[in-house]
């Protein structure tokens, strides 16, 4: 079975003081979430503040983004090596905000996913669509598409080592949720994609949901067979609601 991974996107939110508080609510003792792994991915600026609160603790820690160049002269892009250094273990690559504000390309997701491959680190490769999209019934195909120019940059080695979110730009901060049958149909056909390159990566591989996960749905959500998880935005900033839903999580998994 795949282990359940609960990752916090604090996207760009966070102080010092704040963050202190946030972290040491979510810092637990090993068994009490042993089916799941927990993981925060904050601003780059605080990732030495999260390296120095969660050492030692059963949650880890990841960034937002990464450059697609390994070092040189491109001033304000933080290197995969760099984040390494700072103890991350993932990083968040191609998300919605991303490609939406900053007019990221697939493309360039996958060089991102292919350099933090090789510095260590485990891309958390993301791909949505947008209510228009999802009305004119396009989602598999702009969804897939997404997944597929990543996919085609990797070696079949590599396929395992990466992490899929599915985030429904139609439910990301909207307070509207893909219902389970339908985020399950989403994750399906993701799994078919990565089945076709490798099918021991896609027994493997884990696939979030990023549409507005909450304590609320996480059960019903996470119930489903290809959802193995959650990439977790707003209710990632109050630790009760993070570890709330970590605790679905592991109700799910105990009843499997």
């Amino acid at each position: 079975m795949r282990r359940t991974l609960i990752a916090g996107n604090w996207k760009m939110n966070g102080s010092l003081a704040g963050n202190a508080k946030l972290l040491g609510g979510i810092k637990v003792d090993p068994t009490r979430y042993a089916a799941c792994d927990l993981l925060v991915c904050a601003p780059a600026p605080y990732l030495a503040q999260c390296q120095a609160e969660l050492a030692g603790t059963a949650v880890a820690w990841g960034a937002q983004d990464v450059s697609e160049h390994e070092a040189g002269a491109y001033t304000g892009d933080v290197a995969a090596s760099m984040l390494a250094e700072f103890g991350c273990s993932y990083v968040i690559v191609g998300h919605s905000e991303r490609r939406a504000y900053q007019g990221e390309s697939s493309e360039a997701v996958a060089r991102k996913a292919v350099c933090a491959l090789r510095a260590g680190l485990t891309p958390i490769v993301c791909v949505g669509e947008t209510l228009a999209e999802r009305q004119a019934e396009r989602t598999d195909a702009v969804v897939g598409q997404q997944l597929d120019v990543v996919l085609q940059a990797l070696d079949v080695a590599d396929v395992a080592r990466i992490v899929v979110a599915y985030e429904p730009l139609w439910a990301i901060g909207t307070g509207v949720t893909a219902t389970p049958e339908m985020a399950q149909a989403v994750h399906q056909m993701l799994r078919a994609k990565i089945a076709a390159k490798s099918a021991e990566a896609a027994a493997k591989a884990r696939i979030l949901y990023g549409g507005s996960m909450k304590p609320d749905n996480a059960g019903q959500l996470l119930a489903m067979p290809d959802i193995d998880g959650g990439l977790i935005g707003g209710a990632s900033l109050k630790a009760e609601d993070f570890l709330a839903i970590a605790q679905a999580a592991q109700a799910v998994q105990a009843a499997a």
